[in-house]
């Protein structure tokens, strides 16, 4: 089905997606039969109820896991590969069933939760490539006695946590490479978005992966179900995206085992548009680095810094952009912005913009809870942010953009690097040399030169700082599944033997 229509879209869609634990290529109920209920954000109703996985499932999946795992290794990388590209067409296919799968459980508009499809099946596509691309190495030793063999298997046996505001992205991001480096993997997707990862578990089996390769266990007790993973010595790796308070947790617990660890974790983008930039374009790309994903995301604009000579043209055409969109359920026609994804985080964002407003700040736009159904905030511009105000050190997840001002370059990067954070940054200007000059000196793992998007599965996507370790897409991003293994081959002449002349005397 190629079309959704509205009548249809919960009914024929919802129901359709599987709700248990998935081990060993069987979907079956929790240990214990527990479930647990999925909210869409919108209005506040019930999407119907997922199974809610225990720490047995959690080991159980981890078994089916290791079982798999010797034979997966030894899957030729063509054939991997072929998997991830029929996957990779097969969500194309089915794009419009999935965003409507998305925006229902996380609440962003069907625009963008097709653009997610789109997104998260490029990194089926781009590691289905780099599945026979995998490279060793061979070179003769210093001395010459020895061959020095490199090569690079699969880790083993992975532990994915994805978070819930790319309920489809973040699954396949991690998915695709564990799968082209021949991993097998445990996956947790988030309580609140189980869904749309079922069914992208559910694709990735039609296209042909094996039982046991991809195991998923939904749960509402994160920490029972990973902790005992993570002391399990089967377990040989840990990808995680969410806080960094709940990486920095994850990460003592993986000490314990010394599991190979990657983390995308927080962060406090700065976005700098200094006095030369050209204004609509700065302001059209914080219209994408702020609202996309209705600000729920680790890569939103956070901080505006803005040159006090056009601070106020900026922030006037900012929020005239921002009263142009319409708020409301994403699945309705003409939605720009959706809920949040619950009652806590709007909660948040509220107090945020309260306690900047109390502290001095200027409401712009918006700043107000609507009333009716669903967990909604509006687009909303700050100006005259205090220096050092919360708002300006605390992640907000939602549509709301504060702005601040500075007269020199050294003034905003001091600002901009002024945090724990390092995951990315944007920057406007149309001077070349202020432009690399600037982008050398932002202590973030990824820049916005001018543009306000910066994932793309060909690129590698992490931070600096406690914005994370490692990295994700890219030609690296398949690194972060394979170890590497060093053989020295020797190649050392042979001493003759007793009474038997040299080669070069006979």
């Amino acid at each position: 089905m190629n079309a959704v229509t509205k009548s249809a879209s919960v009914a024929e869609i919802v129901t359709r997606v599987r709700r248990g634990v998935l081990i060993d290529g069987s979907w079956r109920p929790a240990t214990g039969a527990a479930t647990f209920e999925v909210e869409d954000p919108a209005r506040g109703r019930s999407l119907g109820e997922v199974a809610d996985g225990t720490p047995e499932d959690g080991l159980a999946a981890l078994t089916a896991a290791d079982d798999a795992r010797s034979s997966w290794a030894a899957t030729p990388p063509r054939h991997r590969g072929l998997i991830l590209r029929r996957a990779y067409e097969l969500l194309l296919r089915r794009k419009e069933q999935l965003a409507w799968l998305i925006t229902l459980e996380m609440g962003k508009s069907l625009a963008e939760s097709r653009a997610e499809v789109e997104y998260g099946a490029n990194y089926l596509r781009w590691f289905g490539e780099e599945a026979v691309r995998i490279e060793g190495s061979w070179k003769v030793s210093e001395d010459g006695t020895a061959r020095v063999l490199v090569m690079r298997q699969p880790v083993g046996p992975c532990l994915l946590i994805t978070p819930w505001n790319a309920p489809l992205a973040m699954p396949a991001r991690k998915i695709a490479p564990a799968v082209a480096a021949g991993c097998t993997m445990i996956v947790k997707p988030a309580p609140q978005t189980p869904l749309t990862t079922a069914a992208l578990a559910e694709t990735l089996i039609e296209a042909g992966l094996p039982d046991g390769v991809l195991n998923i266990v939904p749960t509402t007790d994160a920490a029972a179900l990973t902790e005992p993973l993570l002391r399990d010595g089967r377990l040989r790796k840990l990808s995680f995206t969410g806080s960094t308070p709940v990486g920095r947790l994850l990460l003592s617990h993986a000490a314990g085992t010394v599991l190979r660890t990657s983390m995308e974790l927080g962060g406090n983008a700065p976005f700098i548009v200094c006095r030369d930039a050209d204004l609509d374009a700065a302001v059209t790309g914080a219209m994408t680095a702020k609202l996309r994903n209705i600000g729920e995301a680790c890569i939103a604009a956070n901080r505006f810094h803005v040159h006090a000579a056009v601070a106020e043209r900026f922030s006037a055409k900012l929020a005239a952009r921002m009263s142009e969109l319409t708020l409301g359920p994403g699945t309705e026609t003409g939605t720009d912005i959706g809920p949040l994804i619950d009652e806590r985080q709007r909660r948040k964002v509220a107090e945020l913009v309260e306690d900047t407003v109390a502290a001095g700040a200027t409401v712009r736009i918006g700043g107000r809870i609507p009333a009716g159904p669903g967990y909604f905030y509006p687009p909303t511009v700050l100006t005259d942010v205090p220096p050092g105000s919360r708002i300006s050190r605390e992640e907000i997840f939602g549509p709301v953009a504060a702005i601040q001002t500075f007269e020199q370059e050294s003034e905003a990067l001091r600002a901009a690097n002024d945090t724990e954070f390092g995951l990315v940054s944007y920057l406007y200007t149309r001077d070349l040399a202020r432009a690399v000059r600037m982008s050398e000196r932002l202590e973030t793992g990824m820049v916005g030169l001018n543009r306000g998007y910066v994932s793309d599965a060909s690129a590698p996507f992490g931070g600096m700082k406690q914005s994370g370790i490692g990295r994700e897409g890219g030609n690296s991003g398949i690194e972060e599944y394979l170890e590497q293994k060093y053989v020295a081959v020797d190649a050392a002449e042979p001493e003759p033997e007793d009474g038997e002349l040299p080669e070069e005397s006979r």
